[in-house]
């Protein structure tokens, strides 16, 4: 948080949560009354400090997972059926075998269905 007010922030955050369970929704007349501007980012920094043991998202916004492309499914495909061609016996890898296997999988992948 690089801003004007980071170290009148940090200094009011600590006298406000020293010690004290208290909740985002009890400290924030507290925080207003000094003078502290309370985005997002500070209220759910103030929330994770004031509650440590709980699992809570104060204003976050969860991130979906992508989707896997059908390419990507089919080069996986590939890659895994391909892999043991280019391995030694013991498992690793021979020598440029990765490289060749990565371009073995995605000559194979455009042929398959």
């Amino acid at each position: 948080m690089a801003c004007d007010n980071c170290t009148r922030l940090e200094r009011a955050i600590f006298e406000l949560v020293a010690g004290s369970g208290d909740t985002l929704q009890t400290l924030q007349p507290a925080i207003h009354s000094r003078g502290v501007p309370l985005s997002p980012e500070v209220a759910a920094y103030l929330d994770r400090i004031a509650q440590p043991g709980k699992e809570r998202i104060a204003m976050g916004v969860v991130k979906k997972k992508r989707k896997a492309s059908k390419a990507s499914k089919k080069y996986g495909r590939a890659f895994k059926k391909i892999a043991p061609q280019f391995k030694l016996k013991s498992g690793a890898w021979k020598k440029n075998g990765f490289r060749n296997a990565v371009k073995a999988a995605h000559k194979l992948a455009k042929k398959m269905k």
